[in-house]
């Protein structure tokens, strides 16, 4: 029997085991199991609720072939980590499509406009997961509309953490009030600069990263290799790629990538949040930031670290 659900995260080929556990998005493994146990004896062929043949069957082809496979990719020390990353991305790639992001339910809509959105969002999961699986029949269209409550938390939950504070006030300085510490025979500064040519490394940079934020990682590899072929050291060079890489679920280039940015610069902020959590993918202990690859050569290894594709889910769907 297949089940197929084609709303909320569902609709991003990606398969929303939250939903099917019915359990925020934040929850923890205690809680998961918990919830799992209580699913679990509901839907045995073996328990004790007086149900039809037929009823049976579709209770154990749920168990089978959803439930058991949400907890343990829930509860697994690898497959949670790459689970989670995943779930980050796709908040962030809901935040840019958010515009063209359809909501089917009321309550879906009305977590969308909710103040408070952690409260209403636990609230209504509580809620639905006490009789989720009391109708079977009914079960894949509650598993849904879970799914689209787990779509617009991620997706405002993203949009909350990316919004840049605002910029400080500049102080006014009116009309004719010296300005202190200024010598007086300095002239003024011009009231405005011409824009600085952006370098040929700059301007492959920038086509990559807008071939990035079009899911156009392929044409923006290509652009960033152009770039290392003429400066080798460039930590933003070897960070954006790294990116391509991860996106590409080529974690071991990633993380060759992101230790050449460490090691040229210590403070490049996407090295720095992504790094670990490929190290941990791949059940490394973080590094100290040695290249383990020349910049050159790294782009011609297959990428051999069988993963289980970090970013399949997410990007390993529809060819659009």
């Amino acid at each position: 029997m297949s089940f197929k659900i084609d709303r909320g995260l569902f609709k991003y080929d990606f398969i929303d085991h939250h939903a099917v556990l019915c359990v925020p998005v934040d929850a923890d493994v205690k809680e998961i199991r918990k919830r799992y146990l209580k699913i679990a004896r509901r839907l045995h062929p073996d328990s004790s609720f007086t149900e039809t043949a037929a009823q049976k069957h579709l209770g154990n082809e749920l168990l089978s072939k959803l439930v058991n496979p949400a907890y343990e990719k829930l509860c697994g020390d690898r497959t949670r980590t790459e689970y989670i990353l995943i779930l980050s991305q796709i908040g962030k790639r809901l935040v840019q499509e958010s515009t063209s992001v359809t909501l089917n339910t009321d309550l879906g809509r009305q977590l969308a406009d909710a103040p408070n959105i952690d409260h209403f969002y636990k609230s209504a999961i509580a809620k639905i997961g006490e009789t989720q699986y009391d109708s079977l029949e009914q079960a894949l269209q509650v598993i849904a509309q879970v799914s689209e409550l787990n779509l617009v938390y991620l997706m405002r939950s993203a949009s909350k953490s990316s919004a840049a504070p605002p910029p400080p006030a500049q102080p006014k300085v009116q009309s004719g009030t010296p300005q202190p510490n200024t010598p007086k025979n300095i002239p003024p500064a011009p009231a405005s600069t011409p824009p600085k040519e952006d370098t040929i490394v700059e301007q492959y940079v920038r086509r990559a990263q807008s071939l990035i934020d079009k899911n156009q990682f392929a044409q923006a590899k290509v652009e960033l290799q152009d770039a290392l072929k003429l400066e080798p050291k460039n930590s933003r060079c070897h960070s954006l790629i790294a990116m391509v890489y991860l996106k590409q679920n080529q974690l071991k280039m990633a993380k060759i990538h992101f230790d050449n940015a460490l090691k040229l610069d210590p403070n490049d902020e996407t090295a720095l949040q992504w790094k670990p959590k490929i190290d941990k993918a791949l059940g490394q202990q973080p590094s100290d930031h040695k290249v383990t690859s020349s910049p050159n050569n790294g782009d011609k290894q297959p990428d051999k670290s069988g993963s289980g594709g970090l970013f399949g889910g997410l990007f390993g769907g529809k060819k659009k």
